[in-house]
């Protein structure tokens, strides 16, 4: 599952660090894998603003432990930011 907001994020910074060429190729690539993507409602904005209120990490992210809580997924990560959720979710750490 991949949040909207999240789908937003990786967007940008695929764009601003390779171009919109590689952006829309990863856009294609994402929409064709077999991915759930959740919608921004009010009630995951609402739970991503608990989130942010108590942990260290950027609003965006806190949309991702937001559907991790959800749908009682692990978050994949490399990012450091994550550590303060931990005590919320399952975090599995990739290797960089």
């Amino acid at each position: 599952m991949f949040s909207l907001v999240n789908l937003g994020e990786v967007m940008y910074l695929i764009e601003r660090r390779n171009g919109i060429r590689r952006a829309q190729e990863i856009l294609v690539i994402l929409q064709n894998e077999p991915v759930d993507f959740i919608e921004a409602d009010r009630t995951a904005i609402l739970a991503a603003a608990h989130i942010k209120a108590q942990l260290t990490l950027s609003y965006a992210d806190a949309f991702v432990v937001a559907a991790a809580q959800t749908y009682f997924g692990t978050i994949l990560t490399g990012d450091p930011e994550f550590h303060s959720a931990e005590k919320l979710v399952s975090v599995e750490w990739l290797a960089k």
